[in-house]
């Protein structure tokens, strides 16, 4: 099967035969795989003790539905048995230390064994493959190297996938531009809000999007809408590709999509993910928002029992033409801890992104300010003009301000006040972007 995607072909390969499983065949390895998980973590302190207190251990676990009895993780957790109370293999297994930022200015860290390191390059070279990478193409990596996760899981996969990398890491965006050209790159790695970063600068050099060699792109670590997957793929000629991990559970692999780009197919057989409302912590039904909870059936080092993500997502269990059996999540919506909730309404930043993104005029550059000068909570949105759409003639300017909150308030069902900005006067980010500053919570009561 070939998909048409943007101005290319996307042949659809399966990279290993173990993405199309049977169903009953793929459930019956979970369980087996649970069942060992659930064992090889119980000397883990804290599974020790929360399965002494519910009277769980490997041999309870008799089909997919003891996973509810089982309890639940938290980042919190984690932090509170810092740096590797998880640790469930001895130190001289493990052959490397990732860590995410933390609040209190320490990382959370993960471990991996040598098993660990060759399982999760598979899972990358998994949706590489099925974005449309292969051994002859040349790879950027735009990603930063060192404790995140990001940059090196992405480079192993790429390596299984027997393909040529440039490890670009983060910034210099016109030594990345020159790099892709001179080396005719075909594949782009990084976080999408970097990737209109990349096409902005390539377009204030004078370069058209047939200028650049690219012809795919695989962009993660951050939350993104439709529409600038849209603008992504107009801007820099590729067809963009999302994929989804996190690094407790093991890095990007956790998910990826296929060339329908209907849903990122979650590994099953490595991960048993749940999707649970985020207050009651029940499941909620096929294809309704929720909580994204992952169980870590596979990892030797560093197994995780029901970690809860914190981000919001839609599972969808209907078969993909593709070929996959595993069962599939939308983008990710939004965090249960970065919602932000103004005048009693629950808001994701990317819902005004999307807002924005539908209305001609405005670049996919913007930040959202929230205070409370009185009783009422105030949103100011910045939103950068496009060059071409910049004018110094009122009536213009109101008129495009007027768009945007109407696409804001059809979305949120919120009023804000839209400030317009000139091009290029919004901080850009060479990894995940910082969209919101909410002094609300700057202020002493």
């Amino acid at each position: 099967m070939v998909i048409v995607m943007a101005q290319f072909k996307v042949e659809n390969r399966i990279w290993d035969p173990a993405e199309t499983t049977p169903r009953d065949e793929l459930r019956r390895l979970q369980i087996e795989r649970l069942k060992d998980c659930v064992g090889r973590v119980a000397n883990v302190p804290f599974y020790k003790e929360a399965f002494a207190s519910h009277g769980i251990s490997a041999d309870s676990i008799r089909s997919l539905d003891d996973l509810r009895r089982l309890p639940f993780t938290t980042k919190e957790d984690l932090r509170q048995h810092y740096p590797l109370g998880f640790l469930a293999v001895p130190r001289e297994k493990v052959v490397r230390v990732h860590g995410s930022s933390g609040t209190t200015g320490k990382p959370t860290f993960v471990a991996y064994t040598a098993r660990d390191i060759d399982t999760w390059s598979n899972l990358c070279a998994r949706f590489l493959v099925a974005g449309g990478l292969r051994p002859e193409h040349f790879v950027q990596i735009a990603f930063g190297y060192g404790l995140f996760t990001g940059g090196f899981g992405l480079h192993q996969g790429v390596e299984k996938v027997g393909a040529t990398i440039v490890p670009a890491s983060a910034g210099n965006t016109p030594r990345q531009i020159m790099l892709m050209c001179d080396l005719n790159v075909q594949v782009l790695i990084c976080t999408p809000s970097y990737a209109l970063n990349i096409a902005e600068a390539a377009r204030d050099h004078g370069m058209s999007p047939e200028q650049i060699p690219l012809k795919f792109g695989h962009f993660g670590a951050e939350p993104w809408t439709e529409d600038m997957r849209i603008r992504i793929e107009q801007e820099l000629g590729v067809a963009a590709f999302n994929n989804y991990g996190l690094s407790e559970v093991i890095g990007p692999g956790v998910s990826g999509e296929c060339t329908l780009q209907q849903g990122m197919h979650i590994q099953e057989d490595h991960f048993i993910v749940e999707c649970v409302h985020p207050d009651t912590l029940e499941p909620v039904a096929i294809g309704e928002a929720g909580e994204l909870v992952f169980t870590t059936i596979t990892k030797e080092a560093f197994p995780l029992i029901r970690y809860r993500t914190r981000d919001i997502a839609r599972l969808d269990d209907t078969p993909c033409r593709c070929g996959r059996t595993t069962v599939r999540m939308s983008r990710v919506i939004g965090r249960t801890d970065d919602m932000l909730i103004i005048r009693g309404v629950n808001v994701f930043p990317s819902q005004i992104e999307e807002a924005l993104l539908r209305v001609e005029g405005t670049s996919p550059h913007y930040q959202i300010e929230l205070d409370r000068p009185g009783a009422l909570d105030q949103v100011t949105v910045r939103v950068e003009v496009r060059p071409e759409d910049f004018s110094d003639r009122m009536r213009e300017m109101q008129a495009l301000r007027d768009r945007i909150d109407r696409e804001i308030h059809a979305i949120t069902g919120l009023r804000m006040n839209v400030e317009l900005v000139k091009p290029q006067s919004l901080e850009r980010f060479q990894g995940k972007a910082k969209r919101v500053i909410d002094r609300r919570q700057m202020k002493v009561e």
